[in-house]
């Protein structure tokens, strides 16, 4: 596994668990957590399959599980994997490593209609596998499948960089917005969310 990813080296021991409590708060709160279960929702068809890559403690993906589809989530943090699976029973969690992902190996064969990436996971990638993670992601979605990519773009990984992997790995970049409630792309956007698609083979 890919074990000094930015997730492990920027945080020290205790990271997983305050991160778990943050959200648990905010859902008490009432604070609106569920923005990028929305924009794949309204993407999807109903009963779609889709790989929740980096799912972390399972927000997003537990969000689109209520919303009615079928939801495999990975993470390499065990401590998160298992609170998705205390706090969000249902779904499929499994710990697995987005750099050599084979979910086939799991007992999870069937592909996806669609991956999600959120909450700055492709930031907190060990350095220099990001390309191999998109690829690992790509070969998990369907033909003419797509895949949502967010994070913020002060945290180290260029967006251009990213651009250039995701070619790399044969996508096809479809949209992109400022934000997961779809405000418009500008340059100088602090975030960014893309949709990328898998193109179907030439006939």
């Amino acid at each position: 596994m890919s074990d000094l990813t930015r997730w492990v080296t920027a945080h020290g021991p205790g990271h997983a668990q305050w991160y778990i409590e943050r959200f648990h708060r905010m859902a008490a709160e009432g604070v609106d957590l569920g923005g990028e279960a929305r924009l794949l929702d309204a993407m999807l068809t109903r009963r779609s399959r889709v790989l929740d890559a980096g799912c972390g403690p399972g927000r997003v993906g537990a969000d689109l599980a209520a919303r009615g589809h079928v939801v495999v989530g990975v993470d390499v943090d065990r401590e998160l994997i298992e609170a998705a699976r205390i706090d969000h029973p249902g779904p499929t969690w499994l710990v697995a490593d987005l750099a050599v992902l084979d979910l086939a190996a799991e007992g999870v064969p069937e592909p996806f209609d669609a991956a999600v990436c959120a909450g700055n996971v492709m930031a907190f990638l060990a350095p220099g596998t990001e390309g191999d993670v998109l690829v690992h992601i790509a070969a998990h979605v369907r033909d003419d499948g797509f895949i949502v990519v967010g994070f913020g773009l002060d945290r180290g990984y260029a967006l251009a960089d990213f651009d250039s992997q995701a070619a790399g790995a044969g996508l096809v970049l479809e949209h992109r917005f400022a934000t997961w409630d779809l405000r418009p792309w500008r340059d100088d956007a602090p975030f960014a969310v893309t949709v990328l698609r898998r193109p179907k083979p030439n006939p």
